[in-house]
């Protein structure tokens, strides 16, 4: 994890969390701008960037000494755990793509733990929407659903998994994803591939990306906003490829609890 801002002077503090694949790193140009105004920190998950990256272990896989089950229990109680060991004073919750659903989860937990929460709100960042859930199963194509058994059986195969995220991991891949994600090109350079190609060099990188492309029964976004009491307020990329706006824009007037939507015209 990283901080930028000194919380001896500072009363209000900000937390970072990062995308699937990302790191700390991909805060790099918002953390210094934000701790003007908040003690600002950044964390890796874990599993990803400089955590620890644990053997994964699936739900229904007996259980072995040093694995974890990657999901958003996991996500999220690490940074339940992270605001009440280091933070230690009221924060608010950044979240980019799963990183806003581990912020949602994080939230509740923190909301559970004490009264009053540390955490004093979320800002969801094209948050992930997570439609390959079982949950998501009606919103998806019919020749979708026949394939979903054999797709199951097939991602779980540890062999392949490695397989398909070694093939993923490689700088051009990695910059070609960029270049969807980021359809202006803004800030896609060298030093952005490298600080997402580094960690996948570690021995246990695989495992993360294993445990990730199995859940296909975790929690969604939505319900976990349908009872919580805290503000949440959205940003979002006009022309993100993966998270529709217009799903943003559905939350916005059917969620409680959402307190504005920001739209980046351009953005991804």
């Amino acid at each position: 994890w990283s901080c930028i801002g000194d919380s001896e002077e500072k009363k209000a503090s900000v937390l970072l969390i990062h995308g699937f694949g990302a790191n700390t790193g991909h805060w790099r140009f918002n953390q210094p701008v934000l701790a003007e105004q908040a003690t600002t920190y950044a964390i890796d998950l874990l599993g990803f960037g400089r955590s620890d990256q644990p053997r994964a272990r699936l739900k229904d896989e007996p259980k072995e000494a040093g694995s974890v089950h990657y999901g958003f229990d996991l996500w999220g109680q690490q940074v339940a755990d992270f605001c009440h060991e280091v933070i230690k004073q009221p924060v608010l919750l950044v979240g980019n793509s799963i990183g806003g659903v581990v912020a949602l989860r994080a939230a509740q937990m923190l909301k559970q733990k004490s009264e009053p929460s540390l955490c004093q709100g979320v800002v969801l960042i094209d948050c992930a929407q997570r439609l390959m859930d079982d949950k998501q199963l009606a919103t998806q194509p019919a020749w979708m659903a026949s394939i979903r058994p054999l797709l199951k059986t097939l991602v779980r195969q540890r062999w392949l998994s490695t397989a398909l995220f070694r093939n993923a991991a490689r700088p051009g891949v990695i910059r070609q994803v960029l270049k969807q994600a980021y359809p202006s090109g803004n800030n896609v350079d060298d030093d952005l591939v490298q600080l997402l190609f580094e960690p996948t060099r570690r021995p246990g990188a695989a495992e993360a990306f294993r445990g990730f492309i199995n859940l296909f029964d975790d929690v969604l976004a939505p319900d976990l906003m349908a009872d919580l009491d805290l503000p949440v307020n959205l940003i979002w990329g006009e022309q993100d490829p993966w998270e529709p706006l217009s799903e943003a824009e559905h939350w916005k007037t059917s969620i409680n609890c959402i307190q504005s939507l920001t739209v980046i015209t351009g953005a991804g």
